[in-house]
């Protein structure tokens, strides 16, 4: 059987480029991978509001692509996480992911959470595909992966509270516990799977990254929701965890607040009353704070602030 081999159209090319150094960028400059991949996710999509079919056609994955014959095409399960069909899609996908994606990603740091985040967004094509082979209608969109990170959340963390769409009915933005809203998804996927709607979304893709979601999390973090409760008061060591009660010092971090917009950001987490969104903004402020000595920017870990070269050093 002949390998048929399709080469991307120049602005797909311009597109892969933008997903793959959107990401080696964010990852260099210790930016969060949430944000970093809400930006590749916005970019290509700006990019497809003039070539469409060019970026949809090259970068969608078709699971037809697993046959030997088109097999060259393969690279789309990656790409195809990245391309959204219109801009109600990409919308929807980005709103739970940022509120889901920042919160957990907090919780077990960068590299695992966007290796979780990847392999669910493949599994959950390659899930989809099962029931879809030699289909050429191109699948594309972040949602099997984001399904992945918010099973894999659930799984690790279940008591964790974040605000996010929530569909009741409609999509209504709540405080729920993590397992709850997981739960809530869950049953509504399986539902429209059962009954078979046709609603030109891949379901299927969105339960195959919410189990594999699971799954990943059961290997790589653990139920570490049970060990914080069980532990609660010792001196885990963890990536920025989420604190149980509001005991950030601001005196110390307002000693870093050099800028206007750095006092802002300050005052706005001081106000803030929801523990999950005052953290994104903390660790905003963090990513942006720089050494009074050298000028470098600094780290943070574990409730404590230094820079590299040990000229400063402090808690919040």
């Amino acid at each position: 059987m002949a390998i048929t081999l399709l080469i991307p159209s120049t602005v797909s090319l311009l597109a892969i480029a933008i997903m793959i150094v959107v990401l080696i960028v964010g990852y260099v400059r210790k930016l969060m991978m949430t944000y970093t991949l809400i930006i590749a996710n916005f970019l290509v999509f700006a990019l497809s509001l003039f070539f469409s079919n060019e970026i949809i056609g090259d970068l969608g994955f078709c699971p037809a692509y697993l046959s030997p014959s088109l097999f060259p095409k393969i690279y789309t399960l990656f790409t195809s996480m990245f391309v959204h069909a219109g801009f109600l899609h990409i919308l929807g996908n980005m709103l739970v992911f940022f509120f889901i994606g920042a919160a957990f990603e907090q919780r077990i740091g960068p590299k695992k959470f966007l290796f979780i985040y990847l392999v669910t967004g493949v599994l959950g094509a390659l899930t989809f595909s099962v029931a879809n082979l030699g289909s050429l209608i191109p699948l594309v969109g972040a949602s099997g992966a984001i399904f992945g990170v918010l099973g894999a959340f659930a799984y690790s963390y279940p008591r964790d509270e974040v605000v996010m769409p929530v569909p009741i009915g409609i999509m209504i933005i709540m405080r729920i516990k993590v397992i709850y809203a997981t739960i809530i998804f869950a049953v509504v996927e399986t539902v429209i799977v059962f009954l078979s709607v046709q609603d030109n979304t891949a379901h299927l893709a969105h339960f195959g990254g919410l189990v594999s979601g699971v799954i990943f999390a059961a290997l790589l973090v653990g139920k570490q929701g049970e060990k914080l409760k069980d532990n609660e008061g010792t001196s885990a060591y963890r990536y920025a965890p989420v604190p149980t009660s509001d005991e950030v010092n601001f005196q110390h971090l307002g000693e870093l607040a050099t800028t206007s917009q750095l006092k802002s950001m300050l005052e706005r987490i001081q106000k803030e009353t929801v523990l999950q969104v005052r953290n994104i903004w903390l660790d905003h402020f963090l990513e942006r704070v720089t050494c009074p000595v050298c000028g470098k920017p600094l780290r943070h870990l574990d409730r404590k602030i230094w820079c590299d070269d040990k000229h400063f050093q402090t808690d919040y």
